[in-house]
């Protein structure tokens, strides 16, 4: 791993500090973050800087068309995807239609049997009970022509609120809220463009109050959005959308408000999975925690379980569903680690060649090789499309790494496939199983093209270099401010030179262990390394140590903790 450092011009760092009052480590990391500019605004992260919604295009008539809809008391039926954005945005909406007396029927596609996004038997089935005036669809929809032809048809209002990008023609008929196909150019970097599905439900819920508090609608006037950015927090997170912009500013809050959540579905969910009560919630509790089982039911059953659980208000209920999530998140755990060894093993034997790679077996289940193209594509270093069997086609997702553009590359593959769409770093594919091999042979062509040659040595950026005594809490608590750190605000990796190890690290649980060095003063400071067990670090002898840092909460107290990301013996 190559490990990169740009130093800061010393008169920039000095310049922040003062400006914005804080240390010039957290300086140097504001400019690296590109907010040396408007450090505080960046700080401060305050729900004031939400923009007006009305900027975003359609979302005026779309919120007006859902006012009518209230006025009207009609039926409403909202279809949302299966992931943890579409479960999350689906649950933001119903629950704020019923505050308004609606009865929302709502519908999630099964991965099985509807396939992904709007399609006609998820639209089937979300007409079994009769047709709505309005139909809804969250998290997906932007390029679906003929269903919303299909709906339009039967003398049904669509809205349409989507954020996948795609290089096909958009949705024209019905009413489409997606930044990514806004036309007004001038609006390339709003601080909304990367918003996901449910930050739009968000924006487009902040447009339906206005519009309502206008017309004093005593409803509208009791509503407090605010507490309703857990459910933000959850979907945006979980969907790796940059944590810049509008999407910082409601993950931010979002993540306190889910900390003391009073939703019995997500408290039933927190206690699962072991996060506990009162703690700080951190990006990752969302990732590796609540995300994964909430994605669970959708990936082997019916994600409409977990939009139940979200809106229910049943105590019983909820402790019975997220048991219930739970059995299938491990279900999809045994499922994922014997693909996960089986795609290793492809690539190691047939395809470790290639700069893009694309897997594929009849035993695969779709649902699950999303995580596993994740997986393979951090350890190889190198975008991944990993497909299940689906009858004749093979469907799955791909993932990317820094600097390669997915939507970009299938673009060029695009005659190969049945459908596509995602974001830069993550999309979802289907095609037919006999074009595999020639979608195998473009996307690796399209992969070289894009990066005009060989892909580069994965890259570790330095965001600071530290001594071992500037590491203390004060620096963990100021750094805290840059919170939350995840896609497009990573978390810095901090070098420290002249290690010493003194002591010989301890294994534990077999892949990973803990070590202690000391500063000149004496102070004894601790870490961990995970799945680092196999590389261990030298006794007696000068390294620099890439780190996170993080807190331990051990026996009701909150210790630093370094967390080791690589090593290396000092430079001479």
């Amino acid at each position: 791993m190559r490990w990169t450092h740009t130093p800061r011009p010393p008169q920039d760092i000095d310049g922040v500090s003062k400006r914005a009052g804080v240390s010039p480590v957290l300086a140097e990391l504001l400019l690296r973050a590109g907010q040396g500019e408007n450090p505080l605004e960046f700080l401060e992260a305050a729900l004031a800087g939400l923009g007006d919604p009305f900027l975003l295009r359609n979302l005026e008539a779309a919120a007006r068309r859902i006012c009518g809809a209230i006025e009207r008391a009609e039926a409403v039926v909202v279809l949302g995807d299966y992931d943890v954005d579409g479960v999350s945005s689906t649950a933001l909406l119903v629950s704020i239609l019923r505050r308004f007396g609606l009865k929302p029927h709502f519908v999630v596609p099964r991965r099985s049997e509807d396939g992904y996004g709007l399609s006609r038997s998820a639209i089937d089935r979300a007409l079994e009970n009769g047709k709505p005036h309005l139909f809804i669809a969250l998290d997906c929809g932007t390029n679906s022509h003929a269903e919303v032809a299909h709906l339009r048809a039967q003398g049904i209002d669509v809205i349409v609120v989507d954020h996948h990008r795609s290089k096909e023609q958009p949705l024209v008929d019905g009413l489409l809220i997606n930044p990514h196909v806004d036309a007004d150019v001038t609006n390339a970097d709003a601080a909304w463009r990367n918003l996901c599905t449910v930050g739009l439900v968000f924006k487009l819920a902040h447009g339906l109050l206005k519009m309502l508090r206008a017309e004093n609608h005593p409803v509208a006037h009791r509503i407090k959005l605010r507490d309703h950015l857990d459910l933000v927090a959850l979907g945006t997170i979980a969907d790796l959308v940059p944590l810049l912009g509008e999407n910082r500013i409601m993950a931010r809050h979002g993540l306190r408000i889910l900390q003391d959540t009073t939703r019995p579905g997500l408290r039933a969910l927190m206690d699962i999975a072991g996060v506990r009560p009162g703690q700080t919630i951190m990006p990752v509790d969302i990732s590796f925690r609540l995300g994964p089982r909430i994605n669970a039911s959708g990936r082997l059953a019916d994600a409409a379980l977990s939009v139940e659980l979200l809106l229910s208000e049943d105590a019983g209920f909820c402790a019975e569903t997220a048991l219930q999530l739970e059995a299938f998140n491990r279900e999809r755990q045994d499922i994922e680690r014997g693909i996960t060894d089986e795609a290793e093993q492809m690539i190691e034997t047939q395809f470790s060649h290639l700069p893009g790679i694309v897997l594929f077996s009849e035993n695969w289940h779709p649902g699950v090789v999303g995580i596993v193209a994740g997986r393979v594509t951090r350890k190889y270093n190198r975008p991944c499309v990993v497909l299940g069997n689906e009858g004749e086609l093979a469907k799955g997702s791909g993932r990317s790494v820094d600097g390669i553009n997915l939507v970009e590359v299938l673009g060029t593959c695009a005659e190969h496939l049945t459908s596509w769409g995602g974001h830069p770093m993550a999309v979802g594919v289907a095609l037919t199983k006999t074009k595999l091999e020639e979608f195998r042979a473009s996307f690796a062509a399209a992969v070289r093209a894009h990066v005009g040659g060989e892909i580069a040595e994965a890259e570790l950026k330095i965001a600071a270099w530290l001594t071992p005594e500037q590491i203390r809490e004060r620096l963990m608590e100021e750094v805290e401010a840059l919170h939350p750190f995840g896609q497009g605000n990573p978390e810095p990796v901090y070098g420290v030179r002249g290690v010493v190890l003194r002591q010989r690290p301890i294994v534990f649980k077999e892949h990973h262990f803990r070590f202690t060095f000391d500063d000149a003063s004496g102070r004894r400071l601790h870490g961990v390394a995970w799945k680092m067990a196999h590389r261990l670090p030298p006794l007696g002898v000068p390294l620099d140590f890439a780190v996170e840092m993080a807190w331990n909460h051990f026996n009701d107290r909150k210790l630093l903790q370094l967390e080791l990301i690589d090593w290396r013996l000092a430079a001479g």
